[in-house]
């Protein structure tokens, strides 16, 4: 199935979309699953992403990257997934807080964690997620108290993912006073994780990926001025920078899975036989899989439009997170599809299709859940009054 048909790569988005398919694929799923299975760090195929210079596509070449585009990554999330390998580590690591240290760290944060971002050698976690705030923002507690020359961060956070393989933490906090507004000014912290102070547990979930949840606990960890990112109090703006990133990434994830899927069911379809004749000949099973075709590449077109406006310098909210809400659940549809073309094989492990059904699932909650996206293009495309 050719993954750039609908999507006109350029020819070097073409190339790029090659190289990552080939180096991911001689790894493949069996591999990714089986390092999910023992809570393993898929360290081989990371560490060779990064040298090839796929992690750090879209950072600045000044600190390690290739100088790409969102775009660019875009292509090796989906790509890297479409060969059955979604590591949630991607988006999480150089699309969400690479991009940020990168639009507006100082210049020792680049220095310090850009280029091991980018050649795979450093993770940097993302928390922003609280046990009692979910998806606003506002209503986080975290706070960074001035303490001397920097603060001291005491709070928790919540559904943090990969603390526990992540050299750092990019956290978002909150003021202790209330600015003119009546919110707390927010600001955004990269804090290493052996700094005394920084504990987490784990969420045990049904999710079978190298990429574990845990609540994390910042009791008095203390951080100087030179792990603030940007300006103290504008983390709202800064924290937007990594949001639009996330997005579009998280739904290059499910789209790979969609097409990994399909690549799956098709071939399948072609080859199981009863009565002489392949299933795939029967509209029964070829119009579900058709459809879930055009379905997935809608969404990966809405994908890569997200993408060229974030490349642009324009809105890409709206792009993002219709692209995000699509997605997710045109993945689902056809994951759900594939197992249903393979019939009772469709769950059993060793096809490779049921163990992916929780982290497609988990997409279309998070990192944006599809009611947010709704309350979004209700009250922002659409001029509705706002429900909160």
């Amino acid at each position: 199935m050719n993954t750039s048909s609908i999507v006109a790569d350029t020819e070097e988005r073409a190339a790029l979309r090659e190289a990552v398919g080939r180096l991911v694929g001689k790894y493949g799923h069996e591999y990714f699953m089986e390092k999910a299975a023992k809570h393993e760090e898929p360290d081989e195929l990371w560490a060779d992403l990064g040298a090839a210079g796929f992690l750090g596509v879209h950072l600045s070449e000044a600190h390690g990257g290739g100088g790409g585009t969102m775009s660019d990554l875009a292509v090796v999330v989906e790509e890297a997934s479409a060969q059955g390998c979604p590591l949630l580590m991607m988006v999480i690591s150089p699309a969400i807080c690479g991009t940020i240290i990168d639009r507006h760290g100082s210049h020792e944060l680049k220095q310090r964690w850009l280029p091991g971002i980018a050649d795979g050698s450093l993770k940097v976690a993302f928390a922003i997620t609280e046990p009692d705030a979910g998806s606003n923002s506002h209503a986080i507690t975290t706070t960074a108290h001035p303490d001397g020359d920097g603060w001291r961060l005491s709070g928790t956070k919540y559904w943090t993912s990969g603390i526990d393989q992540a050299d750092a933490v990019l956290v978002v906090t909150r003021a202790p006073e209330a600015g003119p507004s009546g919110r707390h000014p927010l600001s955004l912290f990269v804090v290493p994780t052996d700094t005394p102070g920084l504990t987490w547990q784990h969420i045990p979930c049904a999710l079978q990926q190298p990429e574990h949840q845990f609540t994390v606990f910042f009791d008095d960890v203390r951080v100087g001025r030179d792990a603030l990112i940007g300006d103290e109090g504008n983390g709202l703006r800064q924290v937007f920078a990594g949001l639009n990133p996330e997005r579009i990434t998280a739904a290059c994830i499910s789209n790979g899975i969609a097409l990994y899927a399909l690549g799956k069911a098709t071939q399948y379809a072609r080859d199981r036989q009863v009565w002489s004749t392949p299933i795939g000949a029967h509209q029964g099973v070829a119009h579900p899989l058709a459809e879930a075709y055009i379905n997935t590449q809608l969404s990966r077109l809405m994908t890569f439009r997200a993408g060229e406006l974030f490349d642009a310098g324009a809105d890409a909210a709206e792009a993002s997170n219709v692209a995000k809400f699509a997605s997710a659940d045109s993945s689902l549809r056809t994951l759900d599809q594939a197992m249903q073309t393979h019939g009772g094989n469709g769950l059993a492990l060793e096809y490779g299709l049921s163990d992916l059904w929780f982290v497609a699932r988990m997409l279309k909650t998070a990192p944006v859940s599809r009611e947010m996206v709704l309350n979004f293009v209700a009250q922002r495309s659409l001029g509705l009054p706002a429900s909160y």
